[in-house]
C-alpha cells in the first residue's frame, strides 16, 4: 500500500508528465511548455514559483496562526520549520498579523514561504507584501485581491468553491485554489473538481481537515491542505506546536 508520501510524489510526478520537469538546483518543479500567462502570470517571478512549487510537494501542508501574536510568533515559526512545516499563514484577523508576518519573514524567509490569510482586500496585499509576505490566501475569489497578489510578486491562493469559482479564479491567473470550507464538500467534490481543472492548476484542501482525514484528500488528488487548530490554537506554546507539527509530518510521511 503506498505511504501518503508515494501518493504526493505520484501527483506531482502526474504533473510533470503533463509537460512538468525538474529544473534548478534544488529540483523544484515548474512548467516550461506552453504560453507563459497558464503559469506563472505576468507580475510573479520564475523564482517565487518554483520555489512555492518545491516547498509545498515536500510537504503539502501549510500552517494556519490563527490567533498568533507577535510576541510568540518567533518561537512558533522556529518550530514550524524544525518539523519540517515551511509554509506558514498569518490570518490578518489574528493580533497584529503585519508585524507578526514581518517578524516571520525576516527570521524564516529564506528557508519559509510566509504570507497571510484571510486576505480581503488590495490593501491588505499592499501591506503582507510591504512586510516581506509571499504568500496571498483569500476565502473568496475576489479578481483585484487575485490581480494585485500577482503584480506584487506573491503567490496567491483564493478560496473556491464551485467549477465556476475555480474557472473564474484561474482565468485571473491563480493557480493555486483553496477548496474552502474542503469538509462542506468533501474528498468526492474536489476528486471531481480535480478532474476537470487544468494540469497546471492546484488544488488545496482548507477547513475541516485534520491528519485523521489525510488520507481521503490526498487520494481525491489535492495537492496540498492547510491545517489550523491540528497545529496552532492561541495560547498554544512553541513546544505544543512542535508537537502538533511533529504528529502531522509524521502522518504525511507514514
Amino acid at each position: 500500500v503506498p505511504t501518503l508520501r508515494e501518493r504526493i510524489a505520484r501527483i506531482w510526478t502526474g504533473k510533470r508528465d503533463h509537460g512538468w520537469q525538474r529544473c534548478g538546483q534544488a529540483g523544484v518543479l515548474d512548467r516550461i511548455s506552453g504560453p507563459v500567462s497558464t503559469t506563472r502570470p505576468v507580475g510573479i517571478s520564475l523564482s517565487v514559483v518554483t520555489e512555492f512549487s518545491h516547498v509545498l510537494s515536500a510537504m503539502p501542508v501549510i500552517a494556519i496562526l490563527r490567533g498568533i501574536r507577535p510576541d510568540e510568533v518567533s518561537s512558533v515559526g522556529d518550530a514550524l520549520s524544525r518539523a519540517g512545516i515551511r509554509i506558514i499563514e498569518v490570518p490578518m484577523n489574528s493580533p497584529e498579523p503585519l508585524e507578526s508576518i514581518r517578524i516571520l519573514a525576516e527570521r524564516l524567509g529564506d528557508k519559509c514561504v510566509i504570507g497571510a490569510g484571510t486576505v480581503l482586500s488590495t490593501r491588505d496585499v499592499d501591506n503582507v507584501a510591504d512586510m516581506g509576505g509571499r504568500l496571498i490566501v483569500s476565502p473568496n475569489t475576489d479578481t483585484d485581491v487575485i490581480r494585485r497578489s500577482l503584480e506584487k510578486g506573491c503567490i496567491v491562493i483564493p478560496g473556491v468553491a464551485t467549477a465556476t469559482e475555480a474557472f473564474d479564479a484561474y482565468a485571473q491567473g491563480a493557480r493555486y485554489l483553496k477548496l474552502f470550507p474542503a469538509s462542506t464538500y468533501g474528498p468526492s467534490h474536489a476528486a471531481a473538481l480535480r478532474a476537470v481543472l487544468p494540469e497546471d492548476a492546484h488544488l488545496l484542501a482548507v477547513g475541516g481537515v485534520e491528519p485523521g482525514n489525510f488520507e481521503h484528500w490526498l487520494g481525491a488528488g489535492v495537492d496540498g491542505v492547510g491545517i489550523g487548530s491540528e497545529i496552532y490554537r492561541p495560547g498554544d506554546d512553541a513546544v505544543t506546536v512542535s508537537s502538533k507539527a511533529t504528529a502531522v509530518v509524521e502522518v504525511v510521511e507514514a
